[in-house]
């Protein structure tokens, strides 16, 4: 009976393929980048439409997840539970269709609701901040309390009309933010990558 030998690859041999792979991560991380820049760009000339879009798609996440209480509702041993899941599948499901079938009204809601988290969100960064008073970097916290509150009083005094644009920039922004951090990341990876092959 033969024994099969095994060849040792060299170390370069994965060195260039741990390389090649990097390079090629790098890379669709630049393309994902540049598409998210694009796409935070167009959210931010046309808010209304990326709050409706964000809308629909948060609908649309209910009523998938309206659908899967309903499937665990299925294979509940017990009656509590069969009648919990149920419920939850109709306040899913019925959330989920409101916002579809009505996305315009689905958006004012939305920024109802984050109105009162920036409330809620400053209200405790505003009290840390006083807690940790003459700590150094607590100016921050006052800063950020400052902003969140403000944010929330702009909101509500334009409220709904402010639902036309708010969930929409803030979108943008988060688009625009995470594709510009993910670009540096990936360029920055890449030199690194061009400087290890010269030396």
């Amino acid at each position: 009976m033969e024994i099969p030998v095994q060849t040792e690859q060299s170390p370069h041999a994965d060195e260039r393929s741990l390389r090649s792979d990097l390079h090629r991560l790098a890379t669709w991380s630049i393309v994902l980048s540049v598409l998210m820049i694009a796409a935070g760009v167009l959210a931010l000339f046309v808010p209304s439409l990326a709050g409706v879009t964000v809308t629909i798609f948060l609908g649309s996440l209910l009523i998938l997840g309206g659908v899967l209480h309903l499937g665990f509702a299925w294979h509940a041993v017990r009656p509590a539970a069969l009648v919990w899941e149920i419920v939850l599948a109709l306040l899913y499901g019925g959330l989920g269709v409101f916002l579809v079938a009505k996305p315009s009204l689905g958006l004012q809601a939305l920024t109802l609701t984050l109105t009162i988290f920036l409330v809620v969100v400053g209200s405790l960064e505003l009290a840390t901040a006083f807690a940790l008073r003459p700590l150094p970097g607590s100016g921050w916290l006052l800063f950020d309390g400052i902003a969140f509150v403000a944010l929330a009083v702009l909101t509500w005094t334009h409220w709904p009309a402010a639902s036309n644009w708010m969930i929409g920039a803030l979108v943008a922004i988060g688009l625009l933010v995470s594709g510009l951090s993910r670009l540096f990341v990936s360029v920055t990876a890449q030199r690194v990558l061009r400087l290890g092959e010269a030396h």
